[in-house]
C-alpha cells in the first residue's frame, strides 16, 4: 500500500519475509483443522487462528513502515534544521513519523508474539507479572525449561540483535511516556549547536536500529511459528495414532 503512495512498484515477497508469511498462513490453517477435528475446544483455536492472522498483518505494516522510513531518510541531505527548505523539512517530518510508527510497531508485535506463545504453550507468565511482555515469555520459557528448542532459538536472536533493540526500546519508551520524546534524547542535547541552530540526530544510526529490530521481529515469527507447526503437526500425528 505505502509503496503505490510513494509512487514505488509493488513490493515482492521473497526471502525471510515471504518464509515467514507461508509459516505464519500454514499455521493459521493448522488451526482451522484443529477446530474441525476438536469442537470442545474450537473457541480456543479461533482465537488462536485470529491473533495468527493479525500478526500478518502487522508484520505486514511493520515492513512497510520500515520501507517508508527509508526512503524519506535518502530525501534527507541537511544537517541543520534551520537550513532546510520547505521540501527537504517535509521529507524529514515524513521519515520521523514512519520511523516512529515503525519503532512503536516492532514492541507491539513483539509483545501480540509474547500472548500468543503463552496461551498455545500454557506457560501462564501472568502469575509472574500480570502486565507481561515478550521478554518476560522469554525469560518463563527459560525458567520452566520447556519448548527449549523454541525458548533457545528465541534467545539466540534477541541476543543477536540486543544492542539495536534496547536503544530502540528507549527511544519508544520515551516517546510513549514524555512530552517533546526527541528533546528528551540525549543525543539531541549534544546536537545542539552554537547560534540556536539545531542539528538532526544521526539518520543513518536511527534507521539502522529501526532496521535491524525488524529483522529481529521478521527473525522471532519465522522462528516461532516454524517450530509451532512442527509442534502441532506432532500433536495431530500422536492424536491420530491413538485413535
Amino acid at each position: 500500500m505505502l509503496r503505490s503512495l510513494l509512487g514505488e512498484p509493488p513490493r515482492k515477497n521473497e526471502g525471510l519475509f515471504a518464509d515467514t508469511l507461508e509459516a505464519m498462513e500454514r499455521t493459521a490453517q493448522l488451526f482451522q483443522k484443529a477446530m474441525d477435528r476438536n469442537q470442545d475446544h474450537k473457541q480456543d483455536y479461533f482465537k488462536l487462528q485470529v491473533w495468527t492472522y493479525g500478526l500478518i498483518s502487522s508484520i505486514d505494516e511493520l515492513e512497510q513502515c520500515t520501507y517508508a522510513a527509508a526512503f524519506f531518510r535518502r530525501a534527507v541531505h541537511t544537517r541543520l534544521m534551520n537550513d532546510m527548505g520547505p521540501q527537504e523539512k517535509g521529507d524529514y517530518a515524513r521519515y520521523v513519523y514512519f520511523y516512529k510508527d515503525g519503532f512503536i510497531r516492532v514492541f507491539s508485535l513483539l509483545d501480540k508474539l509474547g500472548t500468543l506463545l503463552n496461551e498455545l504453550y500454557e506457560l501462564n507468565t501472568g502469575k509472574v507479572k500480570p502486565h507481561y511482555s515478550y521478554f518476560t515469555v522469554l525469560r518463563q520459557l527459560h525458567s520452566l525449561k520447556v519448548h527449549s528448542d523454541l525458548g533457545n532459538k528465541l534467545m539466540s536472536i534477541h541476543e543477536g540483535h540486543k544492542d539495536y533493540v534496547s536503544r530502540l526500546r528507549r527511544r519508544r519508551n520515551m516517546e510513549i511516556h514524555y512530552m517533546n520524546a526527541e528533546m528528551q534524547d540525549d543525543l539531541w542535547h549534544k546536537h545542539l549547536a552554537m547560534q540556536g541552530k539545531l542539528e538532526v540526530e544521526n539518520l543513518d544510526e536511527y534507521l539502522a536500529d529501526l532496521t535491524r529490530s525488524y529483522q529481529m521481529v521478521l527473525e522471532s515469527l519465522h522462528s516461532a511459528f516454524e517450530y509451532t507447526n512442527f509442534y502441532i503437526s506432532k500433536q495431530s500425528n500422536r492424536n491420530n495414532m491413538q485413535k
